[in-house]
């Protein structure tokens, strides 16, 4: 954003944001709400319920997560052609939460497999309309703080489902290790509910927004799926993310790391409720910051920030390290991923933003893979090779991001026009 958009207070310009904004965040909150509750247990379902092996879990979360991924693509396109963000959204939410009641008759992993593809397939359809949504409901000078509210909520509700699902798994067996059906099945019914408003509550308060910032003259999107009509900037910043996100592996070599350095299970499942709380409690301010001063000093610092955190995982001795570490790793989520959907939609034309989310969500989504096979690959084989032991994946993620936040600063400026970043 432009160093010249106007100073507004917290207070005034959570007054300036329009009423989509609450309803998609309020919808997404519930969603994740649900989606928590119960994503945590699937795994200890299949395992000790159902009896399937850990290759047979690592196949259904593949195919489920790819889904979601290709899915975006096709569905950001759709959006952009039809020029409508809200139906597809239902859709997308719809079909998730359809979905979820089935996990309840499960009989063997390929019901799980067959539920776990549909809710990610629903995923998939709203993500790129819904980020599109959000950005066509505000002026430019408020789209941070609006990124900013909804990732808050999105990860608030986070935090609330895996309290929930603690909550009700204690209540119903106490103490016992192993996950029992009925218990599971519990958690399945009592998560249909925040599903279920989440999709009424965007039925019926969500509005389709012409684009607050549509210029005129703007160009129609492409017809085909390709890169080559969008902006160079989007492309230089694509570019620089898909390689931040190369370092930046799977969350559970986190969780890894701090098992490894003698933190409970219980411990571990405190942390991850802390560690979002922090994430959804700086996304807000660090979203109003961005419109003040710019996406791109947000950006640098949560990237910088997560190189800090990375070495310290690789350095940590002690257990409190790795915890303290943990919960200021929200840190990087808060300042990061709000600010950057925001400057998505500071890089293209309205008419090609779901397009752009989409490609955006995509790429990242598929360079995950990779990364976390480099980061096992860093753990288990290069690293004790070279005596690194399991320091090797957070050194490499570390570096990873300073070369991101070096072409950040100082390569992609030049493929901006002034005051865009």
């Amino acid at each position: 954003m432009s160093s010249t958009a106007p100073s507004v207070k917290p207070v005034g310009k959570l007054r300036s944001i329009p009423r989509n904004i609450w309803v998609v965040t309020a919808t997404s909150f519930l969603t994740d709400v649900s989606t928590e509750m119960i994503v945590n247990l699937v795994p200890l379902f299949l395992a000790e319920v159902l009896g399937a092996r850990t290759g047979i879990i690592g196949l259904i979360e593949g195919i489920a997560e790819t889904t979601a991924t290709l899915t975006k693509i096709p569905s950001g396109w759709l959006s952009d052609r039809l020029g409508r963000r809200k139906w597809l959204t239902v859709a997308g939410y719809s079909f998730s939460t359809l979905a979820k009641p089935f996990l309840y008759f499960a009989s063997s992993w390929v019901w799980v497999l067959g539920v776990r593809f549909a809710d990610r397939l629903g995923k998939g359809i709203r993500t790129a309309p819904r980020d599109a949504l959000l950005a066509d409901s505000v002026t430019a000078e408020h789209r941070g703080i609006a990124f900013g509210v909804h990732r808050a909520g999105d990860t608030a509700g986070a935090a609330f489902g895996l309290i929930a699902a603690l909550i009700i798994v204690w209540a119903a067996q106490g103490s016992s290790l192993a996950l029992s059906r009925s218990t599971f099945q519990t958690v399945v019914l009592i998560s249909i509910v925040p599903a279920t408003l989440a999709v009424l509550i965007l039925v019926v308060w969500a509005r389709e927004a012409r684009p607050a910032d549509k210029r005129v003259g703007e160009a129609r999107s492409p017809r085909q799926l390709s890169l080559a009509s969008l902006d160079v900037r989007f492309k230089g910043f694509l570019f620089i993310v898909v390689l931040f996100t190369l370092g930046n592996s799977s969350d559970a070599f986190l969780i890894l790391r701090a098992r490894e350095r003698g933190v409970s299970v219980l411990g571990v499942l405190a942390t991850l409720v802390a560690f979002n709380l922090v994430y959804a409690m700086i996304s807000g301010p660090a979203g109003a910051l961005s419109d003040r001063v710019g996406r791109r000093r947000l950006i640098l610092g949560g990237w910088l920030a997560y190189g800090a955190i990375y070495l310290g995982f690789a350095l940590a001795d002690a257990m409190w390290h790795v915890v303290v570490l943990f919960i200021a790793y929200g840190l990087y989520y808060g300042l990061t991923e709000g600010v950057t959907r925001a400057l998505v939609a500071d890089l293209v034309p309205s008419e090609q933003r779901a397009t752009a989310y989409g490609l955006f969500s995509a790429a990242v989504g598929l360079t995950a893979f990779p990364a976390s096979v480099i980061a096992g690959v860093l753990w288990q084989g290069i690293g004790e090779w070279q005596g690194w032991g399991v320091r090797a994946p957070f050194v490499f993620g570390a570096s990873l991001a300073l070369l991101a936040v070096l072409l950040l600063a100082f390569w992609w400026p030049s493929l901006s026009r002034k005051g865009i970043a």
